[in-house]
């Protein structure tokens, strides 16, 4: 017997949908797409990370990629393996962990590349162009395969480069000049 597939006629409609599992789903075209777990190198790379910013400014305002992030085309939402949201966030996402349009938008999105050029279209092309949207005023695409870090700051409603990282090279963010790391540093952490 074949199962009907739940159709969403808009984002308020997918957010009153619980099917009882912990799954994420993007919405694609009205319809839920599961997302695939991530590597375990990527998630290696997100959990160093994630340790290094709640060191930083505390571990409420860092979340995992189980923080969901509406956002305009296709899919409605995504999320991020790593994000570092507002003070103001922390109790506007005690109920639901989502970021809507009508909250501010988040500090930084990270996103550690996987293997294939469909994942890489996504995180160099699709999300850069629906981050940019959001209005997030920086980017990071961490990508294991090249080894290289690539910040994106928002200027005048475009992401500019900062820089690509590589090596030892120290990483620069605007929104955290305190920070302290070189891409080695980033990267090796997936090995250990």
């Amino acid at each position: 017997m074949t199962q009907a597939q739940v159709r969403f006629q808009n984002f308020e409609d997918y957010l009153s949908f619980d099917d009882g599992t912990e799954n994420l789903y993007e919405l694609f075209n009205g319809e839920l797409i599961q997302v695939p777990p991530e590597s375990g190198k990527n998630v290696a790379i997100a959990g160093f990370l994630f340790v290094q910013f709640a060191l930083l400014i505390g571990h409420l305002r860092v979340r995992g990629q189980g923080l969901e992030l509406e956002v305009r085309g296709e899919p409605k939402n995504r999320y991020p393996d790593l994000t570092i949201i507002r003070e103001e966030h922390i109790e506007q996402l005690e109920k639901r962990n989502t970021l809507r349009f009508f909250m501010a938008p988040p500090l930084v999105v990270m996103e550690v590349v996987s293997p294939g050029e469909l994942q890489r279209d996504r995180d160099y092309i699709a999300k850069r162009m629906q981050y940019q949207d959001r209005g997030i005023p920086e980017y990071w695409i961490i990508d294991p395969q090249l080894q290289t870090l690539l910040v994106l700051k928002l200027v005048n409603d475009f992401y500019t480069e900062i820089g690509t990282f590589q090596g030892s090279d120290r990483i620069f963010s605007s929104q955290f000049t305190n920070i302290n790391l070189t891409a080695d540093q980033i990267f090796i952490a997936s090995y250990q």
